[in-house]
């Protein structure tokens, strides 16, 4: 793939039915396709998911939706397996690439096409990441901007979003991409990091050096896969981010201040990075005005600081409900 793409114009904005509960299948229940599920139960929704083999006892399928194992390692997926796909009035992607495989599902563009368009779908979504855009010397960025991904990942990620907007173009539906920052939420952040006193992963560390970070609260996800509904568009791209492109040493400080206040003995100065010095110049900063002006999201979370807070908040809560038991 040669640097420096640009994208494809998307299809004009219009005005979709109002939202009716439908049928739901999230392909990938991780923890942003677990969260998803979950209030869309508690909506009427039908939710159909499936599960990785090797994570099945792992409680994914407790949520109270129908689950099936899909083995995303082998090069195709048999769509014998997904026939909740041809039942579904929505399709939620959240299957991250394999290396040296790509999308696992595009690698049956034919028969996953047929399935499409012999079934009930009305709306898909496919959730990637900002890293396609690469490094931009720290500049902001937008959906216009051409992608230029300088990881391997990234490259697949950019190949899926163009796999499935390709696959859709035949078809009548709604199709989006959203491009995710990275992802946090109750029981994956800062504070679960420090509270768990858990090292830093390698790919963690490598992004303490980073100046700007994009990120984005699971409950946000969910507000911009909802807010797509309410629109009917082919090929929209959107970034989903907060307005706050804090580097990670910022956030873990003040995610340090927060159980420093509440829980002392939880706090310890070797869980996040501990110096500026390793600050060197972002990649980039990703504007979410699109995601503001067209679906009309007002971010529950629009900084790091309200987003943790909320999880401290939730661990109070539930601390002075487990004392009155």
């Amino acid at each position: 793939m040669a640097p420096g793409i640009a994208p494809k114009p998307a299809a004009p904005l219009v005005a979709a039915q109002p939202k009716k509960p439908g049928h739901m299948l999230v392909l990938g229940t991780g923890f942003v396709g677990r969260y998803v599920s979950e209030r869309l139960l508690t909506q009427g929704w039908s939710v159909s998911g499936n599960v990785h083999q090797c994570r099945q006892e792992d409680g994914a399928g407790e949520a109270g939706h129908e689950c099936f194992p899909l083995r995303c390692h082998e090069k195709q997926v048999r769509l014998v397996n997904l026939h909740a796909m041809q039942d579904a009035t929505h399709l939620l992607i959240s299957i991250p690439p394999i290396p040296g495989v790509g999308d696992p599902l595009l690698s049956s563009h034919t028969d996953l096409q047929r399935t499409l368009t012999d079934g009930n779908l009305q709306w898909l979504c496919y959730l990637s990441s900002t890293g396609v855009y690469g490094d931009c010397g720290g500049a902001w960025v937008d959906e216009d901007r051409a992608v230029n991904p300088n990881k391997e990942s990234s490259k697949l990620r950019y190949a899926a979003e163009e796999g499935w907007l390709d696959l859709v173009d035949e078809l009548d539906l709604s199709a989006f991409v959203l491009r995710l920052g990275g992802i946090y939420g109750p029981g994956r952040s800062a504070l679960d990091t420090i509270a768990k006193r858990k090292s830093l992963s390698q790919t963690q560390k490598l992004r303490e050096s980073k100046q700007y970070t994009a990120r984005i609260h699971v409950a946000d996800i969910y507000q911009a896969i909802m807010a797509s509904m309410g629109v009917r568009s082919a090929r929209k791209i959107y970034n989903v981010v907060d307005d706050d492109p804090a580097p990670r040493a910022e956030v873990f400080a003040f995610a340090q201040s927060l159980i420093e206040k509440i829980y002392p003995d939880l706090a310890t100065d070797s869980t996040g990075p501990d110096s500026q010095d390793r600050i060197i110049a972002g990649e980039k900063r990703v504007s979410n005005a699109r995601l503001k002006e067209e679906l009309g999201v007002r971010l529950v979370h629009p900084s790091y600081r309200s987003g943790l807070q909320s999880i401290l908040d939730s661990w109070l809560a539930e601390s002075t409900t487990s004392s009155k038991m």
